[in-house]
Order: structure tokens, then C-alpha cells, then sequence
């Protein structure tokens, strides 16, 4: 008697992510959400240059906070606050995050997906570490063309920022893998998750932010801005700025809450993809 042939064992977890992922991370990076997004990012750029050429046609250009100049360092820190922390991060996040799922819905490939011997989750997880890579390959670069453009104004010295430059490249990854992880689960729980995605980030966020409370412990906001204090260059004109955080957690309290959102939202996603059932509109 022939012994039965032997079925392929399916791939394990970790196999299965990095199949989706490699699967995933081109079309990412040429999809048009990334050009548009690409667009976005861009304009950083363009904000630094017009700085840098303005302040080479007339030095005095530089703005004052109380009769204090700010330098180059400080000005790229608080670039780095209200362009990246503030707008670009989250937006990334909602953009990204909440299509991991949807946009295999709306093109009618989860099925296909679904019917590969992984596990559901593995979707989810590998289309998740092709965001990272994407947003940080469109994010980093522009910060450190930033940085080059903005930095040496005012006589600021680009060898004494490097620490600088590298807690904020830190920081923004925490909060793209954090934001991206949040929407991802929006992404997994909600038929239209883009709205929700963006209430959340653009609404409920920055709403609670502004009152005393426990509630904004329960944002990505409230910890990532939390670094931003510890991130910018120590000097007169930025601590003016730093005086606006009243009270934040401590460096090692954000890491943490940072890590335990972004692991903790990323399982639940995961889970939510294994049990839901989607039923696809014709």
C-alpha cells in the first residue's frame, strides 16, 4: 500500500508576514496615495527652502521670541513639532493605516487573500511593516534635507545638532509605528475607516489635549509630544516654546506607552482580521 502523499505544512506567522510584505512593499511604494502623499512631505522641504532663501536675501529675517533670536537649530526644532509631530505623522497614519485592510476590500482581493494557507492575521501584520518602510522612506529623508537647509541659519553649528537630528528621526518613527498600528485596528473594525480615522486624529486628539484630564492619556499625541521638549536643542528661544508642557510623562514613561499602544492596537487588529467575516458589495 503507497503511503498518502504529505500536504505542505503552511507557512508559520512570521514566514506568512514577510510573504505579504514583500508582496506588498512595491506596490505601496508606487501606489498614488504614496505620490500624493510624497506631495505632502515635499512641501516641508519647500517651507525650508523658502526659509533658507529668504533669510540669504535679508539676515534679519529670522523671527524673535522675546527679543531673542531664533537660531537655526531651533527653528528646525519647532518645524519638526508643527509640521511633522503635528500634521504629518497623523496624516500618514490615517492614510496608510486605515487602507491596509480597506483597500483589499474595495479592490476585491481579501478574498484571494483569505484563501492562502496563512494566517489572516499575517495580512494584516505584513501590509503593516510595508507602511514603515514606505513612511519612513518618505518621512526621514525630508527631515534630514530639512535639517541641512534650516539648521545652519542664524550661525547654527550642524555637527553640535546631530543628537538632535537623531532623537527626532527616533521620534518620528515611534509615532508612524504607533499612528499606523492605532488606524490599522480603525481599519479592521469599521467599514468606513478613513472618517473615523481622521475624527480621531484631527478631532478627538487635539480636543482633549487642550483640557486637564485623564482623557488625553488615552491619545498617541500625549506621549509623542511629550518627547518633543527633550528632542529640541536647549537654548533661550526654545525654552519659551518648552514652557508650554505643563505637565508630560517622562522620556522613559513615553517609550513605553508608545511601545504598549502600538503592540497592543497592532494584536487587536490582528484578532479583529482572524474572527470578522467581510462580505464583499457587489
Amino acid at each position: 500500500m503507497m503511503d498518502a502523499p504529505l500536504r505542505p505544512t503552511p507557512p508559520r506567522l512570521a514566514q506568512a508576514t514577510y510573504r505579504i510584505f514583500d508582496l506588498s512593499l512595491g506596490d505601496m511604494l508606487w501606489s498614488r496615495r504614496s505620490l500624493s502623499l510624497a506631495l505632502l512631505v515635499g512641501g516641508s522641504v519647500m517651507v525650508a527652502l523658502v526659509l533658507r532663501t529668504v533669510v540669504a536675501i535679508q539676515p534679519r529675517a529670522l523671527p524673535r521670541i522675546n527679543g531673542v533670536t531664533i537660531g537655526g537649530p531651533a527653528l528646525f526644532g519647532m518645524m519638526i513639532w508643527l509640521l511633522y509631530i503635528r500634521f504629518v505623522v497623523p496624516v500618514l497614519g490615517v492614510f496608510y493605516g486605515t487602507a491596509l485592510m480597506a483597500d483589499e476590500i474595495e479592490d476585491k482581493t481579501i478574498t484571494y487573500l483569505f484563501t492562502r494557507p496563512i494566517p489572516r492575521s499575517a495580512v494584516l501584520f505584513g501590509k503593516y511593516l510595508a507602511y514603515m518602510a514606505c513612511t519612513l522612506l518618505l518621512v526621514l529623508p525630508s527631515v534630514v534635507v530639512v535639517y541641512f537647509l534650516v539648521v545652519p541659519l542664524g550661525g547654527g553649528s550642524i555637527g553640535g545638532s546631530f543628537p538632535a537630528l537623531a532623537a527626532d528621526l527616533g521620534m518620528l518613527a515611534a509615532g508612524l509605528a504607533a499612528y499606523g498600528a492605532v488606524f490599522a485596528l480603525v481599519g479592521a473594525l469599521f467599514r468606513r475607516p478613513l472618517v473615523a480615522g481622521l475624527v480621531f486624529a484631527f478631532g478627538w486628539e487635539p480636543a482633549v489635549m487642550l483640557f486637564p484630564g485623564y482623557l488625553k492619556r488615552l491619545t498617541v499625541g500625549y506621549y509623542l509630544q511629550a518627547l518633543v521638549p527633550h528632542a529640541m536643542p536647549q537654548d533661550s528661544a526654545v525654552s519659551v516654546v518648552m514652557q508650554m508642557f505643563l505637565e508630560v510623562p517622562s522620556v522613559a514613561v513615553s517609550l513605553l506607552m508608545l511601545g504598549l499602544i502600538t503592540a497592543g492596537t497592532l494584536w487587536l487588529a490582528g484578532r479583529t482580521v482572524e474572527r470578522r467575516e467581510y462580505v464583499l458589495s457587489q
